[in-house]
């Protein structure tokens, strides 16, 4: 399974590579450190959403 999927790999103080909302189309990474894990579910197909310190919202893509 690709990184950022698994809710287990993700926790608060983890730098990742997240795409926000509006950048979906694009693919645009956006890169911060984790505040709060926002999925529920133990995975999810497009990546873990989280908050970043910085509030912005998005999809985990990849672990730094």
């Amino acid at each position: 399974m690709s990184a950022g999927r698994r809710r287990a790999d993700i926790r608060p103080g983890l730098d990742v590579g997240i795409v926000l909302k509006a950048d979906q189309p694009t693919g645009r990474i956006s890169y911060g450190t984790v505040q709060k894990i926002l999925t529920n579910s133990p995975t999810h197909p497009h990546g873990i959403k989280v908050r970043l310190e910085s509030g912005e919202v998005g999809r985990v893509k990849e672990i730094v």
